[in-house]
């Protein structure tokens, strides 16, 4: 990382970024992003040791969805005022912090705590993304933005299956301490590479909160984005929460480690970030959104094409996986891309808008999904996965041509 330039400099938009530093700030939001959640597949685990009723373990995931949630509201648009590399450090200083503490939880509310910080301090992987964005010239902005969200969507796809195979050798508490020494490492690495990045706003804090308000209303490319981001990101949370109830059921009797490698494969999606970001570059943005959310539609299309439990559903369950991460990703840096390029002065309020408004379309298809599977199986939540990006691509056909 020592050959990176301009460390602790002002930026200013250059060509591209270094392989170094692309790699760095992939890699950053990434491992921040794991956080959020390395406890799913370890609730039973967690809830059990700690004395959490089955009715209340739900809260770990939720508390640490609503943390990360208000972050994104009320944290991430702070890249807007502050000095963004401070910003970062400050932020995932804290969620290491919050980290440390589930590790040490000892009792339910000692660990709810923490898992509420720990969605807090993850936001600072959406103040790295837009600040990738300053650091480079509009031409190459969709290019970088897809690098550092493939590092994103692999952290995201990873974290599961790795806190997975931790826990089977170590206890659960390792996950965490081990996640801490590694973000621990990240910081002073950041703190060294990153330079500076001041933003212009000019704002306190209660106007900038007040102005994201103003940039809903009188930014419709945001509106839109975000509400074609959010379909598809609850059709995402949909199949990631109903599959593994799915493979671990009698059709398939998949063991839990069997599961973890069939959500490795989910990974692969996220080659779709730089080509995305590319597709964006080019001004083809638009067929390519079209093109992502019809590939969400059809990931869920084929896995009633073979008998549910042989190697034929298999198979195109996992194919399913990989296409509807594919989609979803595309989707993601297309509309990050679209937004980043309205003004620097408010690209990260931008980039909070965007991300609580489809956040919350992920946190509606978890729940609707785990609803709809209890009462008529896959059938039924693959029906309403279906509909949701079937939703967004009717939605889209109201939109002129543009070059976004």
């Amino acid at each position: 990382m020592a050959t990176v330039s301009a460390v602790h400099s002002p930026t200013s938009p250059s060509t591209s970024l270094s392989p170094a530093m692309t790699f760095l700030l992939a890699a950053a939001c990434g491992l921040i992003a794991a956080n959020l959640y390395y406890a799913q597949p370890l609730i039973g685990l967690i809830s059990a040791s700690l004395g959490l009723t089955p009715s209340a373990a739900g809260l770990i995931v939720t508390l640490t969805q609503v943390g990360y949630g208000l972050g994104l509201l009320l944290i991430v648009p702070l890249g807007d005022l502050f000095e963004n590399r401070r910003l970062i450090l400050v932020i995932t200083g804290l969620g290491t912090l919050a980290v440390i503490a589930a590790g040490f939880a000892e009792t339910p509310l000692q660990f709810l705590v923490a898992a509420l910080f720990i969605g807090i301090g993850s936001v600072a992987v959406q103040i790295i993304v837009p600040f990738a964005a300053h650091m480079v010239a509009e031409e190459h902005r969709g290019a970088t933005v897809g690098n550092v969200m493939s590092g994103l969507m692999v952290g995201i796809m990873l974290a599961r299956p790795a806190s997975s195979f931790i826990a089977e050798f170590l206890p659960w508490h390792m996950v965490f301490f081990i996640s801490a020494g590694v973000l621990v490492i990240l910081m002073l690495v950041l703190a060294r590479t990153l330079p500076d990045q001041v933003p212009k706003s000019g704002l306190g804090y209660g106007a900038l909160l007040a102005s994201m308000g103003r940039l809903v209303v009188t930014t419709p490319i945001l509106r839109r984005r975000a509400l074609y981001q959010a379909c598809l990101f609850g059709a995402f949370s949909l199949f990631w929460t109903t599959t593994p109830l799915l493979l671990s059921g009698p059709e398939f009797g998949l063991s839990q480690g069997q599961i973890a490698l069939f959500a490795l494969a989910g990974a692969a999606g996220a080659v779709a970030a730089p080509i995305a970001g590319r597709l964006a570059d080019r001004g083809w943005s638009y067929w390519a959104s079209r093109a992502a959310m019809s590939s969400v539609a059809v990931a869920f299309l084929i896995t009633h094409i073979a008998p549910t439990g042989s190697v034929l559903a298999l198979a195109l369950l996992t194919f399913a996986a990989i296409l509807l991460d594919f989609g979803v990703t595309t989707n993601l840096v297309l509309g990050q891309r679209a937004i980043f390029v309205l003004g620097p002065e408010y690209r990260s309020r931008l980039n909070g808008l965007y991300m609580a408004t489809f956040f919350a379309g992920g946190a509606f298809g978890s729940a609707i999904g785990g609803y709809l599977y209890a009462a008529g199986g896959w059938w039924a939540a693959s029906t309403f996965g279906i509909a949701l990006p079937l939703a967004a691509l009717a939605y889209s056909l109201t939109e002129g041509r543009t070059k976004d």
